[in-house]
This record gives C-alpha cells, structure tokens and sequence, in this order.
C-alpha cells in the first residue's frame, strides 16, 4: 500500500467498504454521541447521587460527577491547576492517538477502532469538561463493600481501547518472534 493511501485515508483493500478516515471517523464520532446523550439524560432524568440498582448487588445507574480524572485524580486540587493540567494532557493525548492514526494501515481495523475509540472517549469527556468543569459518570460497579470508581461511556471506550492495543501488542511480538 502507498504512503499516500495511508495519510489520505483511501483503502486499497480488496472488499474494504469505507476509507480508512471514514471508519476511523464513524467510530469516534459514534463513541463521542453515545457518551454524550448517555451523559445528558443521566443529568437530565436523575438528580445528582440518585442510584437505580440494574443487577441487585453488582451494578447501578448512579449519577455522579468527577471534577478529577480517571480515579478522580486531581479531583482535590484547585481548579486553577486541575484545568490547565487535563487541557495539557487532553491535547497531548489527542496528538499522540492522530499520529498513531496515520501510523496504522487500513486493513487494520481492529486497531483503527482501538485508536479510534480511545480517541472518542478522550474527546467525550473533554466536551465535559469544556461545558460543565467536570464529567458526568454514571455507571457503577461494586460488590459488597468494594466499589470501582464510577464510569461512562467515554471511560469504556477508552479502556476498551487501550485493552485491544496491549493484546495486539502482545501478540504481534509474539508472532514476530515466531517467524
């Protein structure tokens, strides 16, 4: 495949359908819609805190905010070095995954939509953060006393994402080192 396919997205990929930035596109505009009209209707429908048990003592539609990071890291800090701080790392990190972007062939779709959604979920909660200071989490996962921090679609994505890559990595070494 030329260089040029890559960069400009086109496909030569014998029955491919869509571009390659048309895939990478649909994916992330895809994540970026659901995780926005998940979030909107869990502010709208539910009053901050309320919880609705789904699966009795495993998980819950619970609404939350998290003016922090993943694990709400940073939640404790000022906003005026939270802000600055996930802006920053927002920006490097949407730079890094278009790099990887025009990095990967078209053919490779599995990581295409790995990249992609990372990248819808990162945008997702950027858009909170850029409307509200803070994402909206919603889903809930516990068991007895132990809670994993509440999540949204966006966070899904992204650990979704980043799942698919460290098991192509994981393999794509081991195939290498087979040959």
């Amino acid at each position: 495949m030329s260089s040029s396919a890559l960069t400009s997205g086109a496909s030569t990929t014998p029955g491919a359908t869509m571009s390659k930035a048309a895939f990478v596109s649909l994916v992330t505009g895809g994540v970026v819609v659901l995780d926005q009209l998940t979030k909107w209707y869990v502010r709208h429908a539910m009053p901050l805190y309320e919880s609705i048990p789904v699966v009795d003592g495993f998980f819950s539609i619970t609404h939350a905010r998290n003016p922090g990071g993943a694990f709400s890291l940073l939640a404790g800090a000022s906003p005026a070095v939270r802000v600055p701080f996930f802006f920053v790392a927002c920006a490097a990190a949407i730079g890094v995954l278009l790099y990887f972007l025009r990095q990967i062939p078209a053919n490779q779709r599995w990581l295409l939509f790995a990249v992609a959604g990372v990248l819808g979920g990162a945008l997702g909660n950027l858009i909170d953060r850029v409307a509200f200071g803070q994402v909206t989490d919603f889903l809930l996962v516990y068991w007895r006393q132990y809670q994993w921090p509440a999540f949204n679609v966006a966070d899904s994505f992204i650990s979704i994402g980043v799942t698919i890559l460290i098991i192509h990595s994981v393999f794509a070494r081991d195939s290498q080192s087979d040959a």
